[in-house]
């Protein structure tokens, strides 16, 4: 009997201890297994996990192609929804245990718990589920880091914004009607056209059927588009130069469409007087990302609970923790319209 008792005991507090989270091996394949728990530093809330949500970020992690920041967790996952499970020393906040969080993380979304910097957590607005709010932290910031952060976006400015119907595409669409700018999209299916336009996108067009540069033009009677958020890179450049307006912003946020450039590229933006401007989200400081969840907080957040109009996340698809090597397959065959969600804990 002492034996088993003791056994239950040893159970009982590797279970305290440990949790799941989805792990690469060597191969670079996904699995889930157990591994420590993290314990909330000076600063920290500790995230039980409902779901967290898939960016083109994980797919380079998984392939070694894109490390975490130093001292971040090395777990793929830059968001998640959940509970408060645990307040760390030092927090300054009225944060209540049990309370419904969303975060913005360097990593260890894929896992049952994260213990994330209190200045990186938003509450979730009271008509969206866990699983919806989980397809907010990087999207959106990240669609509004752009816009306000780094181009500056001003009203009745004309916003072209490739991946129109991928989850950053998506949210800078609205976040774009939401300052009373002007959004364009290209997107590569009539599908995702549709469901862009469906979202508030003034012009969808085909970039795979239609030089898109021609359409930018046309629709603003030659003037161009004012800011370009641009996610494709190398095999845009010379189209986004000709669909600039003078003096326009060209906003670099990734290079899905190669990382190179052949041609007269510093000539030609000169000659628009363009601003070529980059920027990643995942190694800013953390002084940075509590500021612009700050002010996402302040002047975003409450617009989703407001019928003038209500924003909202696009969800693609969810998928269990089990199933997430399906859930990268189906991110990586470019079959998204939205986020794709992968439900962790069970609510």
């Amino acid at each position: 009997m002492k034996s088993q008792c003791n056994k239950m005991s040893e159970e009982k507090t590797v279970s305290q201890n440990s949790m799941q989270a989805v792990c690469v091996n060597e191969a670079g394949e996904l699995g889930v297994k157990h591994v420590p728990r993290p314990e909330p530093k000076d600063g920290q809330i500790l995230l039980r996990v409902a779901a967290t949500a898939l960016n083109r970020a994980d797919l380079l992690q998984k392939k070694g192609l894109y490390p975490p920041p130093p001292g971040e967790s090395e777990i793929l996952g830059l968001e998640a929804s959940g509970v408060i499970a645990d307040i760390g020393p030092g927090v300054k906040g009225n944060w209540m245990l049990g309370s419904k969080v969303m975060a913005l993380l360097g990593g260890g979304g894929y896992a049952e718990y994260v213990a994330v910097p209190e200045e990186h957590i938003m509450p979730v607005p009271s008509n969206l589920d866990l699983h919806q709010a989980a397809a907010l932290p990087e999207a959106w910031l990240t669609a509004f880091q752009l816009l306000h952060f780094v181009a500056k976006v001003k009203a009745n400015e004309t916003v072209l914004i490739h991946a129109g119907a991928s989850g950053v595409g998506t949210a800078a669409i609205q976040l774009v009607r939401l300052c009373r700018a002007i959004p364009v999209v290209t997107t590569g299916s009539p599908e995702k056209l549709t469901f862009a336009e469906q979202v508030g996108a003034a012009v969808g067009i085909n970039y795979k059927e239609e030089d898109f540069s021609e359409k930018v033009l046309q629709f603003t009677q030659g003037k161009g588009a004012d800011v370009i958020l641009d996610c494709i890179g190398g095999s845009f450049w010379e189209k986004n130069i000709c669909s600039l307006a003078m003096d326009g912003r060209w906003v670099l946020y990734g290079t899905l469409g190669g990382k190179t450039a052949d041609g007269d590229l510093f000539g030609k933006l000169l000659r628009k007087r363009g601003q070529l401007l980059s920027s990643l989200l995942r190694n800013r400081s953390l002084e940075y990302k509590a500021e612009l969840v700050r002010s996402f907080t302040e002047q975003v957040l409450p617009h989703f609970q407001s019928t003038d109009p209500s924003l909202r996340p696009v969800i693609d698809s969810m998928f269990n923790m089990e199933d997430v090597e399906m859930a990268h397959q189906h991110m990586e065959a470019n079959k998204n319209i939205g986020k794709i969600i992968i439900k962790i804990g069970t609510f």
